[in-house]
């Protein structure tokens, strides 16, 4: 069998709407190591909000905060920090109008305002075990690769009208991401399969959200989740089942690659 390489977003896609992975899926993932596979988680979060999981699948490949941190088997080979005269700029905006932002790098998730409502709603619709710390100042003092910006979809355009040299992406009715501009998973996908060498017609990529629909229609091979966003599955080449009734296995055995 030619060997795949395959990227799995993981809330909605390898974790169920329990945060959890279902059975299926952990036997499916090791049938595929066990076939000699390559296989890169994809996320929005923060590598140190999925060691776990990691360590759970036996991965060693990722791309983590949305595309703006990479590393493939245990290197880092790309990262894509904000400017923090930018961030500055934003921070202080934001703090204007009471609306928090997140700080988030490979190690770290820092608040700059001590506590907000909007913060615990967003963040805990994640189920962390993760609180963030608070240091107004983090972003002036360490490479920050993204923001969380927490302003409702009325409020959004303000920011970006103001701040063209960043991308904005929402996730949570109180959230959105602050990413470089033109930062993104399939951006970071295309660099991931460029380093490996693959054939374009033996990668497949796997994810449910906004912030997978790049990276779905970036592959020759996608999959949306049942449970995915329609815009999402719009550009799949193949819609699987929700996550809760084994999803990700049956997009698997779709593809005959278990």
């Amino acid at each position: 069998m030619v060997k795949k390489l395959l990227f799995f977003d993981i809330d909605g896609t390898l974790y169920n709407t329990s945060v959890k992975v279902p059975e299926s899926t952990k036997r499916a993932i090791e049938s595929l190591k066990k076939d000699g596979h390559t296989l890169v988680i994809a996320t929005g979060r923060a590598p140190f909000l999925f060691k776990n999981l990691r360590e759970e699948l036996g991965i060693d490949s990722y791309i983590a905060l949305n595309g703006q941190y990479a590393v493939v088997d245990g290197e880092v080979i790309y990262k894509n920090p904000i400017p923090s005269d930018l961030l500055e700029e934003i921070s202080k905006d934001a703090k204007k109008h009471n609306h928090p932002v997140v700080y988030l790098n490979d190690t770290h998730m820092v608040s700059n305002i001590k506590s907000h409502s909007r913060i615990d709603e967003g963040l805990g619709s994640l189920k962390f075990d993760e609180s963030p710390g608070h240091n107004e100042n983090f972003h002036l003092e360490n490479e920050v690769c993204q923001g969380l910006l927490f302003c409702t979809e009325d409020e959004e355009d303000y920011y970006k009208e103001k701040y063209s040299e960043l991308d904005f992406l929402r996730w949570h009715r109180v959230s959105l991401d602050v990413m470089p501009k033109g930062g993104s998973k399939a951006k970071t996908v295309k660099k991931v399969i460029e380093k490996l060498g693959f054939n374009e017609d033996d990668v497949y990529a796997f994810g449910d959200g906004p912030n997978d629909y790049d990276m779905l229609k970036l592959v020759n091979h996608s999959v949306a989740m049942g449970n995915g966003v329609d815009e999402t599955k719009s550009v799949a080449e193949y819609v699987t089942s929700h996550v809760d009734d084994d999803g990700l296995y049956y997009a698997l055995k779709h593809y005959k690659l278990i």
